[in-house]
């Protein structure tokens, strides 16, 4: 998508607004920052149980959730599976986005869902370009895996 053309993200602005869940991204974003990060997210839509990332990925994907559900799962040191879900208005791949590390867990569509991807090189031309916006981003980001570590249920979350 080239970078002239607006996305449209309302319906993105209105999950992050309106989400209740313990893990929620709160929306620091103003409206013309809104603006300003729309040319550097890409949108994802996945199908019911198609996966969006695998345990131990590489990449550094940060994905905002705009519709749907995700199940987080992976198997712990006693081949038991943990499962988590995570709806609109909260972010995934938050974990390896900071820590440079593979991916903690397997996320997968538990129904049809839409997110909005940045890239981490995305993210580092945008926080050259514009800090402020690039800094709430961080901010959001860090909220979300501080409150999924504080909640024992929804640490396997943080991916």
């Amino acid at each position: 998508m080239s970078a002239s053309t607006p996305q449209d993200l309302s319906a993105l602005i209105q999950a992050m607004t309106s989400s209740v869940a313990s893990d929620n991204a709160q929306n620091l974003l103003t409206a013309s920052q809104w603006e300003m990060l729309a040319p550097y997210l890409v949108p994802v839509n996945l199908n019911g149980s198609e996966v969006l990332f695998a345990e131990g990925a590489l990449d550094r994907n940060l994905y905002m959730v705009e519709s749907g559900s995700l199940s987080v799962h992976y198997q712990d040191s006693k081949e038991r599976i943990r499962l988590a879900l995570i709806g609109p208005g909260s972010l995934v791949g938050e974990g390896a986005f900071f820590a440079h590390r593979p991916r903690r867990a397997t996320v997968q569509a538990a129904a049809p869902s839409r997110l909005w991807c940045l890239t981490a090189l995305r993210y580092s031309e945008l926080a050259n370009r514009q800090p402020a916006l690039g800094l709430a981003l961080v901010t959001m980001a860090g909220q979300v895996l501080a409150r999924r570590s504080i909640d024992s249920r929804r640490r396997v979350a943080s991916t």
